[in-house]
């Protein structure tokens, strides 16, 4: 009996130990760089009509959201984006918005008119959603500057460490907040 009870207190102080000399949040899940796998190019337009490929923004950090106007949880992380897209713009971050709306812009514009984004938008696809994996939303990847995808996420991001992924990609002399 007397073991069992030592044994519990000993087991008690090393988790102790151990929360209190591990970090509060582990470090970013980025897939290691030679493990990366190219995104999916794609060519889709904006709300002006001008065509946004997504190989041309090839040296920015890209964070492309799969979003509808109806996903509640898509409606909780675009504010963060729109303060990622500010804080980090200037660093190499471009936050590209895919909409799948099945009614497309109809759906859209109204909501852009309404919630002032302040990255770009386009419409995507079924094609691309099935390049993308896109089963529910939102669907948020990061493409590093070589245009490979770091990380993925499947549901609504944990802000604080999607923000640290952000930061890891951009490097530590380019993620100071503006």
């Amino acid at each position: 009996m007397l073991r069992h009870i030592l044994a519990g207190i000993v087991t008690g102080f090393v988790l102790v130990v151990i929360c209190l000399t591990v970090p509060e949040r582990m470090p970013a899940a980025i897939t290691t760089a030679n493990s990366r796998k190219t995104a999916p190019d794609f060519t889709l337009n904006d709300s002006k009509g001008e065509p946004i490929k997504l190989s041309n923004y090839k040296g920015k950090i890209v964070l492309l959201d799969f979003w509808a106007t109806w996903c509640h949880g898509c409606k909780t992380e675009i504010p963060w984006y729109m303060e990622f897209a500010r804080k980090y713009k200037d660093s190499g971050l471009a936050v590209i918005g895919v909409s799948m709306d099945d009614d497309g812009w109809k759906s859209v514009k109204p909501f852009l008119e309404e919630n002032k984004l302040n990255y770009t938008i386009v419409i995507g696809n079924a094609d691309l959603g099935k390049l993308y994996q896109v089963g529910n939303m939102p669907v948020t990847l990061l493409i590093d500057r070589d245009g490979k995808i770091a990380d993925s996420h499947a549901g609504v991001v944990d802000k604080i460490v999607f923000e640290n992924e952000i930061q890891t990609l951009l490097g530590p002399a380019k993620n100071s907040a503006k």
